[in-house]
């Protein structure tokens, strides 16, 4: 790991209240444990690096199931 790579860095509350997925448009849910947004309509889990939220849908990881 990288010293400019924080894993779970803290993500302003705020910010995850406005933030949406950008393919379903729907909410998002804060996996602190996976440093990730996740949006369960898409099936996407969005890295946070260095408490930024990277909402790339080419940057997500598929969620399995």
């Amino acid at each position: 790991m990288s010293t400019t790579e924080a894993p779970n860095a803290p993500l302003d509350p705020k910010l995850l209240e406005i933030l949406v997925c950008p393919v379903t448009k729907g909410p998002l849910r804060y996996d602190r444990a996976a440093n990730e947004l996740i949006s369960e309509q898409a099936g996407l889990a969005y890295p946070v690096r260095d408490g930024i939220p990277i909402m790339l849908p080419s940057e997500a990881r598929k969620l399995e199931g």
